[in-house]
């Protein structure tokens, strides 16, 4: 869906703001609203983005992993396990072997 705020007198809003009165507008809860693209007019109290609403988490789990980052509900990756691919990412993320 599109998304359209308006926002006379402020910047911009809060990504979490956008959240509860879609939550509250759609009787649904704010971890399950997923908004992307949300852009802010040039001089004026608008801003335009697109959005989307699951009906459960498990839904909501086929979200780009950054979407879902962003969110909370995926860990955010260290970047020495960014360096490595495959299955070599197992070894980087046990740490260090003891001795």
């Amino acid at each position: 869906m599109v998304i359209d705020v308006l926002h006379p007198g402020k910047a911009t809003v809060p990504e979490t703001e956008i959240w509860e009165k879609l939550a509250k507008m759609y009787q649904t809860t704010p971890d399950v609203i997923f908004e992307s693209e949300l852009r802010t007019h040039f001089g004026g109290p608008k801003t335009t983005g697109f959005g989307m609403i699951y009906d459960s988490l498990d839904y909501a789990k086929k979200e780009p992993k950054h979407r879902l980052t962003r969110h909370g509900l995926n860990e955010k990756k260290k970047n020495r396990m960014k360096k490595v691919r495959g299955t070599a990412k197992a070894d980087v993320g046990a740490g260090k072997k003891k001795e």
